[in-house]
């Protein structure tokens, strides 16, 4: 894999230099990230939401800049994380699946590896998720995790080795453990990575990290926050009308699965119950702020703020497999604030490139000023945040997914895909003559597959073609 790494022409070797500084811009910049379990792009105030309440999450998108266009490359937990502290595709990382891959994920080469070597004091807090064990893991000065996937209320949790019971909401307990190391009085920068439990459902685990009954999930919001939205209409997208009647890979008839439709949907309290766990983390965001803006370091911290996937609201009838390449599965929040970016673009932009997962890494190192290279997959989006436009951006990114057994439905659905600004291509990997194709553009809801069209066989060949370049690349 190493090999391949260092051949691939696409890959952005990162190597900034550290050079004379311009205005205020400080040499290296204190980095938080905060990560959200299942979040969509569309959960929040600053997205258009027409009721939820993210006051202190909305002031990242108001005082720094918005992805419009923002997606994971691996819809599924464990995967797409190794893809955000790595900077690379799954099928190099090595993190394929859910199962218990905990081995692996303690070889992972991190940025925050990066950054501790460089002087940076580093911590991580919350789920990890790449196999029920919570041990720490190299790179880190300051961890505490949580065993799998965690739960909701009373986390045990590893702190820096050692187990110890906590009592409350776990969204509160996690933020006063990043509120006490981001509050800590220190010479050198800090990089603080903070992955929510919320908003992930509680689920029942196998000791091999596998759930034993996928659609026994249930939302637990903090006590105090139970009672919110409770008499909100829930906005739907057009895409709960599908009845999937040309999407054949979900059409299979497949024993003791429900075929598809309205019944099949995320109901409106389950909707509700998620955007009442994300008002804990809400307000973690804001405890984070207020600390950092008394000690007068709020303007020397670059901020992200992003999911690791979506979630489904029924749009094509569809509720807990995240797992699939539809736009609801693969769009994710992007906000960064870091006002003394050199040339940064004004406060509250918005950028319309397409920006991915494997971009986080290489975007924190350059933002960092880091001399040592780390070969990934991704680049930095540091040129889109001072409100450039390269003309060699992202113009396609590549999805996939390799299949499992927890969800029935999408057994046996592993995929390759590809996303352009206007086309969407999924290939089945263990289905034939099942592909899907969609014209984004005509088609933003992914209604009417057209894989099928005659007209469009040249343009299927040609993403056929691009979708095994990126593979190869």
């Amino acid at each position: 894999m190493n090999r391949l790494l260092l051949l691939a022409s696409t890959c952005s070797v990162l190597l900034a230099s550290v050079g004379p500084l311009k205005g205020d811009e400080p040499a290296r910049p204190n980095v938080i990230v905060v990560l959200v379990d299942d979040l969509r792009w569309d959960e929040l105030g600053c997205a258009g939401h027409p009721f939820v309440r993210t006051p202190n999450i909305d002031r990242l998108a108001a005082e720094g800049i918005r992805f419009r266009n923002a997606f994971c490359t691996t819809p599924l937990c464990s995967p797409v994380r190794a893809c955000l502290l790595t900077g690379l595709h799954t099928h190099h990382h090595g993190i394929l699946d859910n199962t218990n891959r905990s081995e692996d994920s303690h070889r992972l080469k991190t940025f925050p590896q990066v950054l501790k070597r460089s002087g940076y004091e580093t911590a991580y807090v919350g789920k990890w998720h790449m196999g029920n064990d919570d041990s720490p893991r190299p790179g880190f000065d300051h961890w505490v995790s949580m065993q799998g996937q965690g739960v909701s209320f009373d986390p045990e949790l590893n702190v820096d080795g050692m187990r110890k019971p906590h009592t409350g909401h776990t969204t509160d307990v996690l933020n006063r453990y990043a509120l006490e190391f981001a509050s800590k009085s220190r010479s050198a920068p800090f990089c603080l990575y903070i992955a929510h439990k919320a908003l992930h459902p509680e689920l029942t685990q196998r000791d091999d990290g596998s759930i034993t009954d996928p659609t026994a999930a249930h939302f637990l919001p903090a006590r105090r926050h139970r009672d919110l939205y409770q008499d909100e209409a829930i906005p739907r997208r057009l895409n709960v009308l599908d009845n999937a009647e040309d999407k054949p890979a979900l059409r299979r008839k497949l024993a003791g699965v429900e075929p598809l439709g309205r019944a099949t949907g995320t109901s409106d309290e389950t909707v509700r119950e998620r955007l009442r766990m994300l008002a804990a983390v809400d307000e973690g965001v804001g405890q984070l702020l207020e600390a950092l803006e008394a000690r007068g370091k709020l303007d020397d911290t670059a901020i992200v703020f992003t999911g690791d996937h979506g979630y489904w609201y029924g749009e094509h009838g569809l509720s807990v497999e995240r797992r699939l390449a539809y736009e609801e599965a693969i769009r994710v929040p992007l906000l960064i604030r870091y006002p003394r970016l050199e040339n940064a673009a004004r406060p509250g932009s918005v950028v319309d490139q397409l920006a991915i997962s494997v971009d986080l890494a290489p975007t924190v190192l350059e933002l960092a000023r880091v001399t040592e290279t780390h070969p990934t997959d991704g680049r930095s989006l540091t040129p889109l945040m001072r409100g450039q436009r390269p003309a060699d951006w992202h113009r396609a990114f590549l999805i996939q997914y390799n299949s499992d057994t927890v969800f029935p439905r999408v057994h046996r659905m592993g995929y390759r895909a590809i996303r352009t600004e206007r086309w969407k291509l999924i290939r089945y990997t263990d289905l034939e003559g099942m592909d899907e194709l969609y014209d984004l553009r005509r088609d933003p809801y992914e209604m009417h597959n057209v894989a099928s069209e005659p007209k469009l066989r040249e343009q299927l060949a040609t993403l056929n073609r691009q979708l095994d370049e990126l593979l190869q690349k």
